[in-house]
């Protein structure tokens, strides 16, 4: 059990304090999956906890083979090279989220399932992301990163690419992106879910997204490296996953009062998890809708 009594916030951080009751929250490590399963999986949850079969739960989870995702309302035809894609051996699928097109590749995500009447997702997109993110700042400090939560959005000039620029609230060290993370609120229950790159080149998304020319390409690439990072490069060195995932795990109980009781997937949610990934995830009138 990961848990620990404390008031939501971390020393330093400029947010309001908040007080919460102590709460029982589901912690799932669900290893690595390709990314119809990874995404079928938090909708499953999400339904599982709106029928009241599940409580809130924070989960963490991997991808393989390496895939791209991208944003609800994004064009999987119109953005995407899926000819690359396969010849890669990269994956690809829709998130239910919003946002815009990332490579999950070398990295950690996380997602949060909990019903909207949850103090700690309360409000809307960008207070519960808010409120969420100081989970994500705890154990990122603890890490040793000075992280901060960016308070406003520029939208000007950002690319397909999810990475290119961080939102309200997104993590950032050294100016840089660090985590990404999106939302979708169905049945009055949330889920949220973020991207945390560990290693590797955050430019490599642009492989697989279509650009005018090989020049743009490549200035792509260098805009990228300049506004986002990965845990490896802040740090200077290399943290595995498990490492990662205890850190995460630890700070989202610190900042939101929270127990953590690692628990498992339910009968319930493997089987519907299956057939959101048969019916919705793997098709073609899910994946290149619009």
């Amino acid at each position: 059990m990961v848990g620990k009594q404390a008031r939501s916030g971390t020393a330093g951080m400029t947010d309001s304090i908040i007080c919460y009751p102590v709460a029982d929250w589901r912690l799932l490590k669900t290893g690595l999956a390709d990314g119809a399963t990874n995404m079928a999986i938090d909708e499953a949850i999400l339904w599982a906890v709106a029928e009241g079969e599940s409580g809130p739960t924070l989960r963490f989870y991997g991808w393989e083979p390496p895939c791209l995702s991208i944003g609800y309302s994004q064009s999987m035809e119109g953005e995407v090279d899926v000819d690359k894609c396969r010849e890669s051996g990269t994956d690809f699928v829709r998130r239910p989220t919003g946002g815009r097109s990332i490579l999950h590749a070398d990295e950690l995500t996380y997602s949060v399932v909990a019903p909207q009447a949850e103090p700690r997702v309360a409000g809307g997109v960008i207070e519960s992301y808010r409120r969420l993110s100081t989970g994500l700042v705890a154990g990122l400090r603890a890490l040793g990163l000075a992280v901060a939560q960016v308070e406003t959005a520029n939208d000007k000039g950002q690319s397909a690419a999810c990475f290119d620029a961080p939102s309200s609230y997104e993590i950032t060290v050294d100016g840089k992106k660090l985590v990404g993370s999106a939302q979708v609120r169905k049945k009055s229950v949330l889920l949220q879910h973020g991207s945390l790159p560990l290693k590797g080149d955050i430019a490599r998304i642009f492989n697989f997204l279509k650009v005018p020319s090989e020049k743009r390409q490549e200035e792509l690439r260098q805009e990228l490296r300049v506004r986002a990072t990965s845990l490896e490069l802040a740090l200077g060195y290399s943290v595995p996953f498990e490492e990662v995932a205890r850190h995460l795990a630890t700070g989202f109980a610190q900042a939101l009062n929270l127990q953590l009781i690692p628990g498992r997937l339910s009968e319930h949610e493997l089987a519907l998890a299956e057939k959101l990934r048969r019916e919705k995830y793997t098709t073609r009138k899910w994946n290149f809708r619009g």
